[in-house]
């Protein structure tokens, strides 16, 4: 009987934490987006995306960028900073709800069309770009989107 009730409550509680990371994921988890959805392994190219500080604040070089609609790109996002850096796609509006959430907690992402690196560190992101449109990169960690770290995405 102890059994199936310990059974129980880690099933409950295992429930709800997959519960909460859909609700950060904005109910969008591995679906389709406005901006597109993870791509598979064939790609149409990679983009070199670094994260850093300079004297003018935080950037991400390069600080805008281009694509069209159906392709499907490798992006490799170095850390090249000294703090805690993250690349984040999303419509601005939808990453403007996620920097109020993180501003509230301290939350990590983990979604297909995001990546939280520590300095030095490197990753990969791999998207395709469905809809045409105006779309935004960003680093969400408080005070980084303030600082310069976010840049459009054009998808023609």
């Amino acid at each position: 009987m102890k059994s199936v009730f310990f059974t129980t409550i880690l099933s409950v509680a295992l429930a709800g934490a997959a519960f909460a990371a859909g609700e950060h994921a904005g109910g969008h988890g591995h679906a389709m987006m406005a901006i597109g959805k993870p791509g598979d392994r064939h790609f149409d190219r990679t983009v070199e995306i670094t994260m850093r500080e300079t004297e003018d604040g935080m950037v991400y070089e390069p600080a805008e960028l281009n694509f069209n609609a159906g392709e499907t790109i490798k992006f490799v996002i170095t850390n090249a900073g000294e703090f805690e850096h993250e690349f984040v796609m999303d419509t601005s509006e939808k990453n403007q709800e996620h920097k109020a959430l993180m501003a509230k907690m301290d939350m990590e992402h983990d979604d297909p069309n995001s990546v939280r690196l520590d300095p030095g560190m490197k990753g990969e992101i791999l998207w395709t770009f469905s809809n045409a449109g105006t779309f935004e990169f960003a680093c969400l960690i408080p005070g980084h989107y303030e600082s310069g770290m976010h840049g459009p995405i054009t998808v023609n």
